[in-house]
Parts: structure tokens; C-alpha cells; sequence
């Protein structure tokens, strides 16, 4: 792994440009080869849409196919191409309001006779996928359709498309396995990618997809060069202004993930301008929850709270799906908690009023997440307990899925608590154990893949509580578990520096004082911790 890691590196460091398919260029999206039989015009709309897709610009590349069909009312690969954008491989499985229309292009795409055997077999691969879709659940058919596009892919050795396609299906369908912790699929789709990468140093999709093929704790290393690599790949994509903020995140990268997140979100308030005449957009809502989260590990307070008060004057949306619920549920949350505001959290709302929440309820229990967290901080027992029953009341009405496993998720943010109520009553050891049991539930969930990170780690709640009841070592070692997987964050790096000078470990504490006066070098707001970091320093 390390030596394809060099390899890597040392591709994309010189990669300015991929010449060899610099005529199959799509302006402001990347370098794209997906030739077919439809006439001069629909061919440069199925190119710039088959962009899009790389990037998951579903609904402008609809728009494109559509134009490619109505160029080309022969061309059967334009009716794929709005078929396939109804079908979001990494998100969360299309409902029956979008699989009703995606398979009614399939048909379209079917009815009219490809003019060739590999357009036939893209268009009959995606039809494996839409079959019985009224009655076969969606983890059996994504992944009978990553062995549908295998087989392409043997059909048709020479269309690195097929691969980069199929590719995309394998980490797909290791995202329906969120238990496997050895990502056995993304590591089949990157060890495609990465082969690929060589002859596609400008392809959206390579970069894309090694970035979400890498995209946790142990592997996101591996997906740092490819992150620089796509914003510049595909600067008019507000996805791929973004995605490198994934792989900045897990790394601790702040400035990075602030910089990618502020260009994604000018680009997507641009694209709905465009294609809306205005309004919010999920894509802009999605960067704007990394931003605030960002902000907050650097003390920029005023600044989140900027982003915070900009999602909150949002009247309407391009599309109110799941990144945008999550957006709403989770920045103003994460505002009070971060900060450690427990009356604002015990305070919070579920807004905006106008959003369909019906449809959300596992991220609404965020909210009723966030209030009991700050209810029993702060001491009421009793609010806490109706938070927690909230929680317990959308765990229980939630279908099983395989995309993630929210029953587990929401289960972890119940233990949580219900540990934090019995510490408020005094009941300090069963609090500690409860949070033990929370902890390892949440580890072993791992955090959702829209998401930047918990709300508040678990494990940092425990080494928080620990430390306050005078078991200074043990809260060091949760506090450096979680800087593990979530490096650089501005509350474990705190806590662990004051854990570690009260376990007599100076040295640590001074690592970390450091670190964490680093990390906020130009913090906006005074934080308590931050001038115990400067005052201990100034000390020794």
C-alpha cells in the first residue's frame, strides 16, 4: 500500500494535464472519453453529462441527457444517461419517487435499438439494477448491478469508462456493509482507480472515486494527493469543491477543508442561480456543515456562527434530501456542543419550520441527541429523559436498511443519554459504564459518510467526565483514541493537554498544548482552553 502510495504521489504531482484525451475535455469538469453512436450534437451533451455524473451533478446532467435526446431522438445512451442519474451509487438508495421516473427511461433507452454491442451493454447492465425495483430491495439489485458492469467490463477490455464505472459499484456496494472494517470492496474499486489513474490524470471520476474508496481514519492518507487533484480537475463542480474536504477532514486539515468548502459553496449557490434562479441548495448546505465544523476546531466561532445564521435564513431548496436534513439537524447542534453551551443545546429547535421532516427522522433524533446531551449537562434530569425517550421513539419506528446502520447509530446516541442522566443523578460509575458501552457502539458504527464527524464524540464525552472525577490517566487514553481517528480536533487535543499535566506526563501535555494552540493560531474568540494552553506554556 505505502509504495502505491509513492506511485500515487508522485502521478499526480506532475499530472497537470491529461494530453492524450485533451479532445474529449468537458470545460470547468474534467477530461472525459465516453464516445457513442448519436449524432455530432447529442455526443458533445452525453460527454459534458457523463461529467456531471463523475462529479454526482445528477440534476444538471439530467438536463444535459435530456438535451442529448431531443438532438438525437435515436440515441439510446441519452436515456441511459437520464436513467442513471436517478440512481446515486454513494448516497442513499433512490426512493420510489425517483425510481419510478429512472426506470421510465430505462424503457425509453430499451425500446430504441443500440447501435452497438457496448452501448447495449450499458444500457442492459443499469436495466439489472431497475429490475423489479417495486419488489426487490435496493442492496440485492446495486449488487447485481456491480456484477452487470463486471461484466461489461470483460465485454469491452479497452472502455476504461466501463471501469471507472464499475469501479464506483464496488465502493458502492462497500458502503452497504458498514460493518466490514476491512473495506474489502472500496479497496477492489481503488486498486481499479489507481491503475486507471496513470492514462486519466484529468478524469473527475478517478479522483472522485479514490477519494470515497479511501475515506476513512486508516486509509484516508492514500486520498490526500487525489484530493488536491479534483477541485482542479473539475473547478465547476460544487460536489468536487467539496469532496477533497472529506479526506482534509479525517486528516485534520482545517484551512484545507475551509478553503474547499467555501469554493463549493460559492460554486453551488452559482449552480442554483442557474438551473433555479435562485434559493439554497443541498450542495451548498452540505459544504456549509463542513464549514461550521471546521471553524469550530480553530475557535473561529464568529465565523460558524456566520454559516450557522446563513442556513438559517435559507427559505427554500433545490432538493430536500438527505445532506440538507443533515445540514439543518447538525450545525446549530454542533455549535452549542463544541463550545460546550450545554443551556443552547438543551435549547435547540428542529428547523426550519417549512422543511419535510417527516421524511428525516433519523437525523431529526440529532436534535433530540444534541438537547439531552445538554439537558443533563447542565443538570436537568428531567428534560434529559424526554430527549431520550424521543431518541428511543424514532429508533423503534425506523426500517432496517443497509446502507447504514442506523438503528445502531441512534441506539449510541441513546446510551449516551442515558449514561449522561445517570451521572446528573450522582451516578458517576454507571454513567462511566454506560458511556463505555456508547462509546464502543459508536466506534464500531463509525460516523455516516455525509457527515464531518459526530456531533460530539462519544469517547470525548468519557474522557471529559473522567477527568472531571479526578481519573486523569484514563481520560487521557479515550482523548488520544479519538485524536486516532479524528486527528486535530480542537476539544480532545484540549483535554488530553490537561489530562496528561494531572497525570504527570509533561511531556504529553506540553505536545498537546502546543498542538492545540497551533491548530487555533488564529482563533477569533477566547476560549478557556486555549488561554489555560497559552498559561501553562508561558509556565514551564
Amino acid at each position: 500500500m505505502r509504495l502505491w502510495l509513492l506511485i500515487l504521489y508522485a502521478v499526480l504531482a506532475t499530472a497537470q494535464e491529461d494530453h492524450s484525451q485533451h479532445q474529449h475535455a468537458v470545460a470547468g469538469l474534467g477530461t472525459v472519453d465516453f464516445p457513442t453512436s448519436c449524432n455530432a450534437t447529442a455526443q458533445a451533451a452525453i460527454s459534458r453529462g457523463a461529467a456531471l455524473l463523475h462529479s454526482f451533478g445528477y440534476e444538471e446532467a439530467r438536463l444535459t441527457f435530456n438535451d442529448a435526446a431531443k438532438a438525437d431522438p435515436t440515441c439510446a445512451m441519452a436515456y441511459w444517461g437520464v436513467a442513471r442519474t436517478w440512481y446515486h451509487p454513494i448516497w442513499a438508495p433512490p426512493s420510489p419517487e425517483e425510481l419510478k421516473p429512472g426506470a421510465a427511461a430505462l424503457d425509453r433507452a430499451l425500446a430504441i435499438d443500440p447501435k452497438t454491442p457496448r452501448e447495449r451493454d450499458y444500457i442492459g447492465a443499469l436495466a439489472v439494477f431497475y429490475k423489479d425495483w417495486q419488489t426487490v430491495d435496493h442492496a440485492t439489485r446495486a449488487k447485481n448491478y456491480e456484477q452487470a458492469l463486471g461484466a461489461v467490463c470483460d465485454r469491452n477490455p479497452t472502455d476504461d469508462e466501463a471501469a471507472i464505472f464499475h469501479a464506483l459499484q464496488l465502493v458502492a456496494v462497500g458502503y452497504l456493509d458498514p460493518t466490514d472494517k476491512s473495506y474489502s470492496w472500496q479497496k477492489k474499486g481503488s486498486e481499479i482507480l489507481n491503475k486507471l489513474l496513470v492514462r486519466h490524470q484529468n478524469h473527475p471520476g478517478v479522483a472522485h472515486y479514490i477519494i470515497h474508496s479511501v475515506d476513512y481514519p486508516s486509509l484516508a492518507e492514500l486520498g490526500l494527493q487525489a484530493a488536491r487533484a479534483y477541485a482542479r480537475i473539475a473547478p465547476d463542480a460544487p460536489h468536487a469543491l467539496h469532496m477533497p474536504s472529506h479526506i482534509f477532514t479525517r486528516l485534520g486539515l482545517w484551512d484545507d477543508s475551509i478553503a474547499s468548502n467555501i469554493a463549493s459553496t460559492k460554486s453551488a449557490l452559482a449552480q442554483a442561480q442557474r438551473l433555479h434562479g435562485g434559493g439554497g441548495s443541498f450542495d451548498q448546505l452540505h459544504a456549509m456543515d463542513y464549514l461550521v465544523y471546521a471553524y469550530l476546531q480553530q475557535a473561529k466561532d464568529t465565523s460558524a456562527r456566520k454559516v450557522l445564521a446563513e442556513i438559517q435564513d435559507m427559505t427554500r431548496l433545490d432538493e430536500n434530501q438527505f445532506a440538507a436534513a443533515y445540514a439543518f439537524a447538525a450545525s446549530p447542534a454542533r455549535l452549542a456542543l463544541e463550545r460546550h453551551d450545554w443551556k443552547a443545546a438543551a435549547a435547540l429547535e428542529i428547523k426550519p419550520a417549512w422543511f419535510p421532516w417527516n421524511r428525516f427522522r433519523n437525523v431529526e433524533a440529532l436534535v433530540h441527541y444534541a438537547r439531552a446531551i445538554g439537558s443533563a449537562r447542565a443538570g436537568d434530569v428531567a428534560a434529559a429523559r424526554r430527549s431520550a425517550d424521543e431518541i428511543t421513539a424514532i429508533r423503534g419506528a425506523m426500517p432496517a436498511t443497509r446502507d447504514y446502520d442506523w438503528s445502531g447509530s441512534i441506539g449510541a446516541q441513546w446510551e449516551t443519554a442515558t449514561a449522561l442522566i445517570a451521572w446528573a443523578e450522582g451516578k458517576q460509575d454507571e454513567g462511566v459504564r454506560l458511556l463505555r458501552m456508547a462509546a464502543g457502539h459508536e466506534d464500531a458504527v463509525d460516523k455516516h459518510p455525509v457527515t464531518p464527524g459526530a456531533l460530539l464524540p462519544v469517547r470525548e464525552i468519557l474522557a471529559d467526565l473522567l477527568l472531571e472525577n479526578g481519573r486523569p490517566a484514563e481520560a487521557l487514553k479515550e482523548y488520544e483514541a479519538v485524536l486516532k481517528t479524528a486527528p486535530r480536533r480542537f476539544n480532545a487535543t484540549a483535554g488530553a493537554a490537561k489530562a496528561a499535566d494531572k497525570a504527570g506526563d509533561k511531556r504529553k501535555a506540553r505536545a498537546h498544548a502546543m498542538q492545540l494552540l497551533e491548530i487555533a493560531n488564529n482563533a477569533e474568540t477566547p476560549r478557556p482552553e486555549l488561554e489555560w494552553a497559552r498559561v501553562y506554556l508561558g509556565g514551564k
